[in-house]
């Protein structure tokens, strides 16, 4: 397989050339340095007959140019074009979600899509790592939840239609996870590539896995269920006892120990009512805090996770839903529902991160027609992703100045093996990288003619990709 730093496709950024550098090792000659003197996001690379120097405004920074010059070096043929390089991106959170728990991936199958984003200079793998589906980490002290719940006994085949009676299986079992050394073995790979590595842990809906292990996590602790085996969403909801609490302060504790990253998502979308509201400790819970509302319980959840998070040094992240509850200032909201979302958070002054379905979703199908793998519906074509406007409601400056960065998001229901995920992240993912890094102008046109130019790359590096039409 290719060196990936070596597959690093150049920015769209201002290039002059002046000669070529001859050369046999060209990082022997490579003087790297940070510089105060530049902005964070910012890096300069020059290329002379003299040498090489790239200096950065931070590590991160670095990681770019370093991948940048990696890039030059595999296309240079010993040839070294002298060059002056300028760069920055638009977005500091460049970034693609990959759901872990509906599927499982292995660690070499994560590893290859942290290539496949540093590749893009994609710099932040949103790792989904608890579901309904699966529970993929180990957490000491709770051994069920890998013992249990990262094992469903089969999976649905096909839609999840409206007829229950008309559902199929595959009767195969499906699971696995990853221990804390696991986890800890790819912060370090994708730190290597300029790869942060932000969890997901999704509370307090999305997960019956942990109530399969622990029913007296649920509201109902003398009814054993399983993982569940269907898409769509549980009723299976977190409970609202003392003990469920202690339950997810060991567990954020410990993943918070595991990724050094600064962030820290809890998910928060799509958490059904219907238990808490047939519950009658639920209600006695609400009377101790003082709510009138059963949605309220759900803001308890967040300003929990939060508080313990806080502590540990960590900015929490929200699917947007934890907008309709109080939150802490200081939260970032991750816009998914519709493009119109950015407006709603930043104008509560929330930083944002763009992540909407409609143009940001690879589980949808590629192009209308027939012949593509089996995805969960709707149709985002790699030119949908590139043209699209990702702030219908116009922002103001200072709204704009909080959308901290945008990122694909990758869901596997439907997506059971490394071979279909590559398929439906390509060629999006490399518009996300575009438009998230930043051109001087949009030009569908423009882009098109540079990303088949890039397709031998993805060749090369052994990407399986949907052609271009």
């Amino acid at each position: 397989m290719p060196d990936p730093l070596a597959l690093v496709p150049l920015p769209q950024s201002v290039i002059y050339s002046h000669g070529v550098w001859e050369t046999t090792d060209p990082w022997a000659g490579l003087s790297i340095g940070i510089s105060e003197d530049l902005p964070r996001t910012e890096y300069t690379l020059s290329i002379s007959p003299a040498g090489a120097n790239l200096s950065a405004g931070s590590e991160a920074a670095l990681a770019d140019g370093r991948n940048t010059f990696a890039q030059i070096v595999a296309g240079s043929g010993g040839s070294i074009p002298c060059v002056s390089i300028v760069d920055s991106p638009k977005y500091a959170w460049r970034g693609m979600h990959l759901d872990v728990s509906r599927h499982f991936f292995t660690v070499q199958e994560v590893e290859t899509m942290i290539d496949a984003m540093a590749l893009h200079r994609l710099n932040v793998l949103h790792l989904h790592l608890t579901d309904d589906q699966g529970w993929r980490v180990e957490i000491k002290g709770y051994p069920k939840l890998t013992e249990v719940g990262a094992w469903r006994d089969q999976s649905l085949v096909g839609h999840m239609g409206e007829d229950e009676a008309s559902w199929t299986y595959d009767g195969v079992r499906h699971g696995g996870f990853y221990t804390q050394d696991d986890l800890r073995g790819l912060v370090e790979y994708g730190q290597k590539r300029g790869v942060m590595i932000v969890p997901e842990v999704d509370l307090p809906g999305h997960m019956q896995a942990a109530v399969a292990s622990y029913p007296e996590l649920g509201n109902n602790p003398s009814q054993q269920i399983g993982v569940r085996e269907v898409w769509g969403i549980s009723d299976h909801v977190l409970g609202v006892s003392d003990q469920v609490f202690e339950f997810l302060r060991d567990v954020l504790t410990q993943v918070a120990d595991i990724f050094p990253a600064p962030f820290f998502h809890i998910g928060g979308d799509e958490c059904p009512r219907v238990e808490w509201e047939r519950s009658t400790e639920a209600r006695a819970r609400m009377t101790e805090w003082g709510y009138t509302r059963v949605s309220e319980i759900q803001g308890r959840f967040t300003q929990f996770a939060y508080d313990v998070l806080t502590e540990k040094g960590k900015r929490v992240i929200g699917w947007d839903e934890v907008l309709e509850t109080h939150l802490p200032d200081d939260m970032v909201i991750m816009n998914w529902r519709h493009a119109n979302g950015v407006k709603t958070s930043t104008e509560r002054g929330f930083q944002t991160v763009i992540a909407n379905n409609e143009h940001l979703y690879f589980d949808h199908y590629q192009a209308k027609s027939e012949g593509e793998p089996l995805a969960i519906g709707g149709h985002t074509s790699v030119k949908d992703v590139y043209t699209a406007d990702y702030s219908p409601k116009k922002l103001t400056e200072d709204e704009q100045k909080l959308v901290i960065g945008m990122q694909g998001q990758l869901w596997t229901e439907y997506i059971p093996t490394l071979e279909h995920l590559q398929y439906m992240a390509f060629p999006r993912m490399c518009a996300v990288a575009e438009r998230a890094w930043g051109s001087p102008e949009q030009s569908w046109e423009e882009f098109e003619e540079r990303l088949r130019g890039h397709l031998p790359r993805l060749d090369a590096f052994g990407i399986r990709y949907r052609p271009l039409d």
